[in-house]
């Protein structure tokens, strides 16, 4: 080639890196955002969930024992304290996960809004780590690659890191107290024309 050839392949290359590398970067910004939503989000729900077994471990007419409130109301005061998302977080909201699993062996006692409270709230969470969860995971992945770890581009952002509890708190489905009364319908062929 001539030179003149030499630098308009150059030129081309290096237009067709500069894109590649801003198009990853400006991808690695907004994983990097949807992660820190997907946290507010998650964070969102652990504190709705521990304050609904609050809820239900002061409320006097939940349905819940009594030795049963005073453990819940301990760990639903330390899950609302702890703000922070370490090992120390997850343990805590483990511990959560099963005060309300406990609450729900013993579901029959509760009343259907205090139970409907602690399943809402405990569903959100699944909700809310599953899609925390699939941001790091995205996120991770294209850091992982080598060249954006070669350039560098993620800068000094900490690698996100998974949230991983014990989330599946299955409360029973309540039976109605009083089944309706339903018709049979006809008893013969001849009454069914």
């Amino acid at each position: 080639m001539l030179p003149v050839g030499w630098l308009v392949f150059a030129v081309v290359l290096a237009v067709l890196l500069s894109m590649w590398v801003t198009f990853t970067l400006t991808r690695l910004d907004r994983l990097h955002a949807r992660v820190d939503a997907a946290w507010a989000a998650l964070d969102a729900q652990l504190v709705r969930r521990a304050a609904a077994l609050q809820h239900v471990a002061e409320s006097p007419d939940s349905g819940l024992s009594v030795p049963l409130r005073a453990p819940c109301d301990e760990v639903a005061r330390a899950a609302l304290a702890a703000r922070t998302q370490d090992a120390a977080r997850q343990s805590t909201e483990n511990a959560v996960g099963r005060m309300i699993s406990s609450v729900a062996e013993r579901a029959d006692l509760l009343r259907p809004d205090a139970e409907a409270e602690l399943g809402e709230g405990a569903e959100r969470v699944q909700v809310a780590r599953r899609f925390y969860n699939d941001a790091v995971r995205d996120t991770r992945a294209l850091r992982s690659r080598r060249m954006p770890r070669l350039l560098r581009l993620a800068g000094r952002r900490a690698m996100p890191q998974f949230f991983d509890i014990d989330d599946t708190v299955i409360l029973p489905a309540r039976r109605p107290e009083t089944a309706p009364a339903v018709d049979a319908g006809p008893t013969d062929a001849k009454d069914a024309i």
